[in-house]
């Protein structure tokens, strides 16, 4: 559980104290962007890498401590409740937005607030809040609290520090972009800063959204060893 306890700090550590931070600005000042990005890629997936073999091995342990159990009714919400956060996720991830690492340019294009960025302007990170919420609920064992909860919190806070980031980099085009968006889902749209038209977000985006859901609902049982289904029905390979 130490290791796992490690791997969490470490994955929290660099992201929330560094990726968006004037730190980050220090370095990239120093190294250039490009280098920068490179860097912390390659060191995000490394230490990803390291989070997930350090929960299995947690899971596999004796020493793995059931902390919580919130019932079978939670675990029956896991399709409409991850169709949520991949309809969110999978489509901030193809959608251009000045949230985007390298993208601050689209905050002035005409048309660039359309879709989810209606609902919120994060919504990859608040795909992921939903996803590790979930898990986190279904799941109160002491790995999982660790590792689900180490992806929420970053998710959730990493909103708010992409928010500074961008704010100092780009000063009043971000203004007016984060003017006509919200971070928390549908502020903006109940605010009347926005308009809900959800249409927009039934397009081919949408498609490779459900798609990639489909896709990992059918083999969940299989690579994480636990059906998502109600029943515990095992898709057949």
């Amino acid at each position: 559980m130490s290791m796992l306890v490690a791997a969490a700090a470490v994955f929290f550590g660099i992201h929330l104290f560094i990726a968006g931070t004037r730190l980050r600005d220090g370095i990239t000042g120093a190294i250039g962007e490009r280098a920068y990005q490179g860097l912390f890629s390659l060191a995000s997936l490394g230490v990803i890498a390291w989070l997930c073999v350090a929960y299995n091995t947690a899971q596999a342990s004796g020493g793995n401590r059931v902390l919580y159990d919130l019932g079978v009714g939670v675990r029956h919400l896991a399709i409409p409740v991850i169709a949520l956060a991949f309809f969110l996720g999978v489509q901030g991830l193809f959608t251009p937005s000045p949230t985007l690492v390298g993208a601050e340019a689209t905050a002035s294009k005409e048309g660039t607030i359309k879709g989810v960025l209606r609902i919120t302007r994060h919504p990859f990170l608040w795909g992921v809040v939903i996803w590790s919420a979930f898990h986190l609920a279904a799941n109160g064992d002491e790995a999982s609290v660790i590792f689900f909860g180490t992806f929420l919190l970053l998710a959730f806070f990493g909103t708010f520090s992409i928010d500074a980031k961008k704010k100092r980099k780009m000063g009043e085009a971000w203004n007016a972009f984060a003017a006509k968006t919200s971070n928390i889902p549908f502020a903006a749209v109940l605010a009347r800063r926005n308009a809900l038209k959800i249409g927009e977000s039934f397009g081919w985006r949408f498609v490779v959204a459900m798609l990639i859901f489909a896709g990992m609902l059918y083999a969940h049982a299989w690579i994480f060893k636990a059906s998502p289904f109600p029943n515990g029905y095992v898709p057949p390979l």
